[in-house]
């Protein structure tokens, strides 16, 4: 171990505030406070102008694969389509999907492609709000050249089950790092004067029965978590439209909810833009927009245009006054005014996209988030004498995997391979799709002077025989997720548990590498040295894999979800209501007939852990995960010395950071607070990114976020902090309490 390096360095300061923008550049947003209040007052200039007619059209949008012959104007095969008002300037809106890139689902735009992003969660792994901006500018660049101006991005919704279909499009369990990173992307997918969502809202946390399950929790817990996570999110990125979702939230449609949109989104948090509701998500006319609904999407995948003629009734009976009807037209412009989509039109035709430097925004974004779970023995990186490496499943010979549904990109160069759907809730829009990044290749590429061969690994006995064979092993593992339905279970599909103990068992110098969208178990953890979690890594997931398991890349991936030792562990072993969703669908299938009497109606989900979401509710119940929220190995070492927590007013931690080992790494030091003598686990306050050089020292100034260190009172209503000692951890990950401090901090409230 080198001794300390004491050189005067510049102090990195991470300052997590009440409204401040975790690592994110301080440049004048278009969509900040002031310009929204300017935004306001130009729309409402330009309500005032309109018929009552020309205020409906734009209060509900056409799904263009169902809209033919309805609107004179092209419709592009996307996700949404809203027709302009000429006379008064007023923009065609045409809105795509864009999670992780301008989605092109099942190629409905023939031959359109455009850059693939790996999986929100391997987003979330890089800790990095600067990695999440980009990737959010660059979709936003591309998404205008396309033609689009509006992107169904923004995904906050948290993962409260591992087992979660849609949980890959999302930034895991902690509101503190994914609404930072969603607020991240956002700002950078409105840079391009464009419009970005935020999506679900609220709790939106499963698929199965996702269009009925009413999803129960408490006020104060509520706040605490999920909502959490929007709020910080919509503080730091100003996303121009709210999504609602598909389910109940107690009792009320979600995009029907009086609390959620009056109460909690436009009156506490003062939120300026509009509410559109999901593809297929609106029951009602005049409760929905008194409960806050603007704006109903595709509304062909609705049982009935609510907000066309019916809200024109509504208005003229007096259900819906005319103030609501203008306020709700005046949101929408309000959003595409105060990000610059309303006086920026888009091209006539597509315009030029630098796809090769795109692609090395996704890259970036893979390598940054690849995660190094096991690394016994040094067995990774891979050593430049190794001369006969047998790579082993996962389709690693043509590509990587990619998650399913609505976030599905065509990417640049093409899906080597594409399974469609026979059944199943995701068959109509979801193919089972791999992008041409061959780690295979990438793997020779990288290391020309080695026997690299490779080994489908349908049979177990065949590849372990060429394991034995090899002085090293790597066996691709792949798990398959897509929206509208969720994982049965968490074991890696088509026998590959069996695959990787067999090859294990042949081989001692094996690494598994994992693409899936979660967490996964390993019942062959013990026996496998190395492990790395890749996640769907995009369109250039292949040559980050490589970089990773041969060294040109130092990982410094973080989970951002806990991985359970076994499905039990989880607050609800299973999706609640597949069985009998199961069941129905089984009826169904025998009486086709009657098949809609077999539907799946509305069940309660009660999220009996609150707030402790994830990791918090581990430490709870007192178990210990197959590795921790946080967790994350380096090919270096780090070491962290001589901490210093300052408390009074506001909570902040400065400590010296080393790199201790023999190569340049980074390293994410995590802050946990809890109140002592309390009974709440840790809760994650505050967090950077370090890089530094061999033998290199930093000292790191971290400022917990307030709301993450106080409590919400509903009574208040808002949030508390209670006088007195706190715990402070300085940690690796969520269950490292090898350097705690105490500290007394004042009491204070702050608004809801």
């Amino acid at each position: 171990m080198k001794k300390r390096v004491m050189a005067a360095l510049a102090t990195a300061s991470l300052i997590v505030g009440w409204a401040s923008g975790v690592g994110v550049a301080q440049t004048a947003s278009p969509t900040s406070s002031a310009a929204q209040d300017g935004a306001r007052a130009r729309a409402d200039a330009i309500v005032a102008r309109m018929t009552l007619d020309e205020k409906i059209a734009l209060l509900h949008g056409l799904f263009p694969p169902m809209a033919k012959g309805k609107t004179a104007n092209t419709l592009i095969p996307s996700a949404g389509h809203i027709d302009g008002i000429p006379r008064l300037g007023v923009p065609l809106v045409r809105e795509s999907d864009a999670s992780l890139g301008v989605a092109n689902q099942i190629e409905q735009r023939k031959g359109d492609v455009a850059t693939a992003l790996p999986s929100s969660l391997a987003t979330a792994a890089t800790f990095d709000p600067e990695i999440a901006r980009a990737g959010g500018a660059m979709i936003g660049a591309e998404a205008r050249a396309k033609r689009f101006n509006v992107l169904l991005a923004g995904g906050v919704n948290l993962t409260r089950d591992p087992w979660n279909g849609r949980n890959f499009e999302y930034l895991g369990e902690d509101p503190l790092l994914a609404g930072t990173l969603a607020g991240a992307h956002i700002a950078g997918v409105q840079s391009n004067r464009i419009v970005s969502t935020i999506k679900h809202f609220a709790l939106n946390s499963q698929e199965t029965g996702r269009m009925v399950a009413d999803a129960r929790i408490g006020e104060a817990a509520l706040r605490m978590s999920d909502l959490l996570a929007f709020q910080i999110a919509i503080e730091r990125g100003h996303p121009a439209s709210v999504m609602c979702a598909y389910n109940k939230v107690n009792g009320d449609w979600a995009c029907e909810n009086d609390h959620l949109l009056n109460d909690v989104l436009k009156r506490d948090w003062g939120y300026p833009g509009w509410v559109m509701s999901d593809w297929g998500a609106v029951h009602s006319t005049a409760k929905a927009a008194n409960a806050g609904l603007d704006q109903q999407s595709g509304q062909e995948l609705d049982k009935a245009m609510y907000f066309a003629a019916p809200l024109k009734a509504a208005v003229e009976a007096g259900q819906v006054s005319k103030a609501r009807l203008d306020d709700m037209v005046a949101r929408y412009l309000t959003g595409l005014i105060a990000t610059g989509a309303y006086d920026t039109p888009t091209p006539a035709t597509p315009a030029a996209i630098p796809y090769a430097r795109h692609a090395e925004v996704a890259e970036r974004a893979a390598e940054a988030g690849i995660v190094l779970l096991k690394n016994d023995r040094n067995v990774l990186p891979l050593a430049a004498s190794a001369k006969r490496i047998v790579v082993i499943g996962g389709r690693a010979d043509v590509g990587v995997l990619s998650g399913g549904g609505s976030s599905q990109v065509r990417s640049v160069g093409g899906a080597p391979v594409e399974i469609p759907l026979a059944t199943g809730a995701a068959s109509s829009f979801a193919r089972i799709t791999y992008h041409a990044s061959s780690p295979l290749k990438a793997l020779r590429a990288a290391l020309p002077k080695a026997r690299i061969t490779f080994v489908d690994g349908l049979d177990p006995a065949k590849a372990a025989a060429a394991a034995r064979g090899a002085d090293m092993a790597i066996v691709f593992a792949t798990q398959w997720t897509t929206e509208a339905q969720d994982v049965a279970d968490l074991s890696l599909p088509y026998h590959q548990d069996a695959l990787i103990a067999a090859v294990a068992a042949a081989q001692p110098n094996s690494a598994v590498v994992l693409e899936t969208g979660g967490p996964v178990l390993m019942p062959w953890l013990s026996q496998v040295p190395a492990v790395v979690q890749a996640w769907y890594p995009g369109q250039r997931g292949g040559e980050a894999i490589a970089g990773v398991l041969t060294g040109r890349i130092n990982p410094s991936g973080r989970l951002p979800i806990t991985f359970p030792a076994d499905r039990r562990q989880a607050p609800r072993a299973a999706p609640v209501g597949l069985d009998t969703l199961n069941s129905l669908e089984v009826q169904a299938a025998a009486n086709p007939a009657n098949a809609s009497s077999f539907e799946l109606k509305s069940f309660p989900i009660d999220y009996v852990e609150g707030a402790d979401v994830g990791y918090r509710w581990y430490e709870r119940q007192h178990q210990t995960p197959l590795f921790a929220f946080g967790h994350g190995l380096s090919y270096t070492d780090f070491a962290y010395r001589n901490p210093v927590v300052t408390g009074g007013a506001s909570l902040t931690v400065s400590v010296e950071v080393v790199n201790t080992g023999k190569r340049a790494g980074t390293d994410v030091p995590q802050i946990y607070v809890t109140r002592e003598g309390s009974d709440a686990p840790m809760r994650l306050a505050a967090f950077t990114r370090v890089t530094l050089n061999p033998g290199e020292a930093r000292r790191v100034t971290l400022t917990a976020e307030p709301r993450i260190v106080a409590d919400y009172d509903a009574k208040l209503p808002g949030w508390r902090i209670t006088p007195g000692r706190y715990r402070v951890a300085v940690a690796r990950d969520a269950t490292d309490r090898t350097m705690v401090s105490d500290v007394t901090l004042d009491g204070t409230t702050m608004k809801p």
